[in-house]
């Protein structure tokens, strides 16, 4: 995983991250620089929004979860959180009691996003 972004611990609280689920997402991101600015500065935001709460997305009920999500990640807490122009951003929760991490898995149009959890 690779970590995107990271809050410290302040006043001896639990340490976030915002990590990214695998190295091609992380070449995505890189790319949208160049193909897409407005959703690039989007992700941006809302990853700023997660480092400050990691829980801030809408919860996914768990019979709606692909099975894709669980066999590939072992997410069985999945969100989402709205981006503009019908864009989602699909992550999940991983954590002890010294971390909480956002692990991003995917972001997607509104359409592929109904298609993908069956809406």
């Amino acid at each position: 995983m690779n970590a995107v972004s990271e809050r410290g611990r302040a006043g001896g609280g639990k340490r976030k991250l915002v990590v990214l689920a695998d190295e091609s997402l992380r070449r995505s991101f890189e790319k949208l620089e160049a193909d897409n600015m407005m959703l690039r500065k989007s992700l941006l935001r809302a990853i700023e929004a997660l480092k400050q709460d990691p829980f801030c997305g809408v919860q996914i009920r768990k019979r709606l979860i692909p099975k894709a999500y669980v066999a590939k990640h072992g997410a069985d807490n999945l969100r989402k959180y709205d981006l503009p122009n019908g864009w989602r951003l699909i992550y999940f929760i991983k954590g002890d009691q010294a971390e909480t991490a956002a692990v991003i898995l995917e972001w997607l149009p509104h359409k592929k996003y109904e298609r993908r959890f069956g809406y």
